[in-house]
Parts: C-alpha cells; structure tokens; sequence
C-alpha cells in the first residue's frame, strides 16, 4: 500500500497578514497541498493557540467552520481534525458537524478525535476538564455515539455521560458506513484499546522509532483481545522533518523552530527525507504529517510533493 500523507495546519500566523486577509492563506496551503499529492488537510481543533506551535494569543480558526469553508475550495484531498477534544462538543454534534462535512466535500470527511489537554482553554472558555480517567470513558462513549450515528437510521444510546435517542442525522453521510474515524494519542491502557475496538486511523505525535514499535506491539495485543486485524487500521506518525534544498539553507530555518520544539525537528533534503522515512515504512506505519510550520510556503509544500512521489515510487518498486 502507498504512503498516506498529511498536510497539518495548526499554525494561522502569517507574518505582515492582517486578519482579514488570513483565511485566503489558509486556502493557499490548503490548495497547494492537494497540488503536491497530500491525502489528508487537517486542522487543530483548539480556542488557543498552543504551546510549541507559538503563545495562545495567536490567532486561532474553528475548526469545523474552517473545514467547511476548504471543503468548498479543494476537490480532492480529505479533511479532518488533528483532533477534536472530546470535551468540547456534544458527540451527537460532533457527529453531526462530521457528516455534514462529509456532505459539504462529497464524501472527504474523517472525524479525528482524542481525550484532550489543554486545561487552559477549558478554563478560559468554561467547559469541564475532568481527570484523565473520565476523559478516556467519554472518548469512548463518543465514538461509540459516532459510529451508530453515522451508520444507523435512528440510533439509541445510554452511557454514563451521555446519551441518545432515536437520534436524526440527515442527510447521511455521503461515505458508505461514514466518515473514517481517527483516534489520536498513543496512550496504552486505553487510547490504544479504544483505537483498536473503534478506530479506523491511528495518529501518533512523533516520538523515536523504538518507541514506536513497542506501542505498534501494545496495539496489536489489543486488536487481538477485541477480535480485531490490526491490519484494518491505518497508522501515521506526525514527522518533524524541514524539507531544504541543502544544509545552507537549513540554519536559518531550524534558528526559527521553537526551543521546546527544537530536538524533534531535522532539516533533510528530499532523498534524505525518503531515506528517514523508510525504517517506519517497514516497521508497518502507513501514513505521514507534516505541519505548516514548517512547510510554510507553496514552494515548500511543493517540495513536500517531490518527497510523496519519491517515497511512493520506492514503495511500488520495492
């Protein structure tokens, strides 16, 4: 199977752009990424800016309007969030908004989704931050809502936190048995439980090959304990990879890279970024994300693409 690629958007400072000139950059990265043979367009879907991308009075989009919006500009690629927190919307809404994105783009739709974080915006905004523990039982309640949503008629549901019932969601989703769900976060107590019961994409936020694989292990051990072929799930690795056209051009770059952020980010050329990328090919991880920061650019979103073709030319001769 070919490499799936992402283009991640979780950064709208654009510097010199006034705010209402911002969303036509938007569509510009959006747009150039289909371009240059991206699979996916994602967006975060957070009230403030968060730390390691730049400080949380950043602009910050919706994302569910700002999908709505690139749907309506791209033809192709699909488009999600990386990832919704499950404490900020009702799930019967979320599934809701997902399908009619799903609508809106012809069938391009994924609902991506975790147990969420940031406590600051939960503060700041007044919704409830519970413990870990009950943030993974409402994740999994919320998928399981998702699920009937999008492939039932008229679905009933009664968990501890919420419920439905003989819940509408017309017009459906224009996918056969909805939009691919995606959990994000390597947790391996539940979040890898709840992907292998539930999920069809896995997205992990970087992190070292060893690691990886061990977490690959603990998901599997999962799949086998629901019943699942882990082979059903997709997934993809968020790679902090600066593409450059050599190592001159790479200081000056790296030198704009969040300290915090600085030692998982490495500036490759193409060749050497297909190179990198291969050991996790074969290790069994299907899909890549690259964010705008640091593809900030068309032309480096272009070159993005010269990476796709070379990692997808050497998947199909290997």
């Amino acid at each position: 199977m070919a490499a799936f690629f992402g283009f991640h958007m979780p950064n709208y400072t654009y510097p010199g752009v006034p705010d209402d000139r911002l969303f036509d950059h938007v569509i510009e990265q959006a747009r150039a990424a289909e371009a240059a043979g991206f699979d996916l367009v994602t967006v975060m879907d957070h009230l403030y800016q968060i730390r390691g991308v730049g400080p949380e009075t950043d602009p910050m989009l919706e994302a569910y309007t700002t999908l709505a919006a690139i749907a309506a500009q791209t033809k192709r690629v699909r488009l999600g969030t990386l990832v919704t927190g499950v404490t900020y919307r009702n799930p019967a809404l979320l599934a809701k908004q997902v399908t009619t994105l799903d609508v809106i783009s012809n069938g391009r739709a994924i609902l991506g989704i975790g147990a969420a974080w940031n406590e600051d915006e939960h503060l700041g905004y007044g919704f409830e931050f519970p413990p870990i523990a009950r943030r993974m039982d409402r994740l999994e309640e919320a998928v399981t809502i998702a699920k009937l949503m999008f492939t039932e008629e008229r679905p009933s549901f009664e968990g501890k936190f919420y419920r439905i019932e003989r819940a509408l969601n017309v017009p459906r989703p224009i996918q056969k048995g909805g939009p691919k769900i995606l959990i994000g976060g390597g947790g391996e107590k539940r979040t890898l439980r709840i992907l292998a019961q539930h999920g069809d994409i896995g997205h992990w936020f970087g992190g070292p090959l060893e690691d990886l694989k061990r977490k690959k292990g603990v998901f599997e051990e999962h799949c086998a304990a629901v019943g699942r072929n882990p082979s059903d799930v997709m997934l993809t690795v968020g790679v902090g990879i600066i593409l450059v056209k050599d190592e001159a051009e790479a200081k000056p770059l790296l030198d704009r890279v969040p300290p915090e952020r600085r030692a998982m980010v490495r500036a490759l050329n193409v060749d050497q970024a297909a190179e990198f990328l291969r050991p996790y090919i074969d290790a069994g991880f299907g899909g890549f994300t690259f964010n705008n920061p640091t593809l900030a650019t068309p032309e480096a979103i272009g070159r993005a693409g010269e990476l796709i073709k070379a990692v997808r030319g050497s998947s199909v001769a290997a």
